[in-house]
């Protein structure tokens, strides 16, 4: 009777993982942000990334930060679909997380990156604060970011992957390239690069980073951020970084093999 109770318990756990498989596949299918045609094999181009994937925060039902009649939700699709365009102009391929106004969840969000692999993840979004005197711009990247791992781990909790200690390098290094053009181009108060645990840097394996391109609680900054030119000098600063970090990364050389007598 025993090794019958193994052989059920077995045949349990394997009906249990074929079951999770199933079910993410169905939701893969049903879930799948729409994106841009012209990248859609963006893993067969050459250079230290395929693809940018741009991440217009918010839409739909949620509207983000809002001033008025100024939606965060809106500023950011604006934004996004301008540095397309740049990045178009500069022949890289793109992918967006939302072309309209849709509701995507965070998780369809970074799920979406990860199914890209290689790519760089930039997400958009505006600020808020309590005080209306906040003001300025700034990059963040995640603190603890995951490290890439099979689809089967992330449905089964005893297969995930311990976080890291420390933030992703080269997340690290994408939002310091955005941060340095976006204050050059917009002359905004520079807030700096900081480390933050948002949920959709954080879950995407590739480098990622998200923008906060100014604060719809300051009527300095809303007065910039209403002007096209303004949101013109946001996007091009963006894609200015973009271009910094593809052309740091293709210039780092690997490290020179070293001898068996050396340390």
């Amino acid at each position: 009777m025993k090794p019958l109770r193994n052989i059920l318990a077995l045949a349990g756990l394997l009906l249990m993982i074929a079951s999770f498989v199933w079910m993410q596949f169905h939701q893969t299918k049903r879930a799948k942000p729409v994106a841009e045609p012209k990248a859609a094999q963006p893993s067969t181009a050459p250079g230290p990334f395929a693809v940018v994937v741009l991440d217009p925060g918010h839409g739909g039902q949620d509207s983000g930060a809002m001033c008025g009649g100024l939606l965060e939700k809106d500023l950011t699709l604006d934004v996004a679909r301008r540095i397309d365009r740049l990045l178009d102009s500069e022949g890289i391929a793109t992918l967006m997380t939302r072309l309209g106004d849709t509701y995507v969840s965070l998780a369809d969000r970074a799920a979406f990156a990860n199914r890209i692999g290689n790519c760089i993840f930039i997400s958009i979004h505006f600020n808020e604060d309590n005080k209306p005197v906040a003001t300025g711009v700034e990059t963040y990247y995640a603190s603890h970011q995951i490290a890439p791992a099979s689809s089967l781990a992330s449905w089964l909790p005893f297969l995930w992957r311990p976080l890291p200690d420390s933030p992703n390098p080269e997340s690290q290094r994408l939002a310091g390239f955005i941060q340095e053009a976006l204050v050059a181009r917009t002359r905004a108060i520079d807030r700096g690069t900081q480390s933050g645990q948002f949920f959709v840097i954080a879950n995407v394996t590739s480098p990622a980073a998200l923008i906060e391109g100014g604060f719809l609680t300051n009527k300095e900054d809303i007065s910039k951020l209403v002007s096209e030119d303004y949101r013109d000098q946001i996007a091009a600063a963006v894609a200015d970084g973009v271009l910094k970090y593809r052309d740091a990364r293709s210039q780092r050389k690997p490290r020179l093999a070293v001898g068996s007598g050396t340390r």
